[in-house]
């Protein structure tokens, strides 16, 4: 079972704030939009407010019969 597809929402930035959020994204090993989702959820915890954890993807190549 696939996980429920995810909100697109068009987000307008600043250049220098898109080109500090590309720094760090890379730094982490992520894509900006991952990066973006990142400091949402520490933002949102550091205001006390709860947020489910994301649901985990599976990764790598699928077993055989699956």
């Amino acid at each position: 079972m696939s996980p429920p597809p995810k909100k697109a929402f068009p987000l307008r930035i600043e250049p220098s704030l898109w080109d500090a959020l590309e720094r760090v994204a890379a730094a982490d090993l992520r894509s900006v939009n991952a990066e973006i989702e990142c400091l949402l959820r520490e933002a949102l915890h550091r205001r006390g407010v709860n947020v489910a954890p994301p649901e985990r993807r599976k990764r790598g190549r699928p077993k055989v019969g699956e």
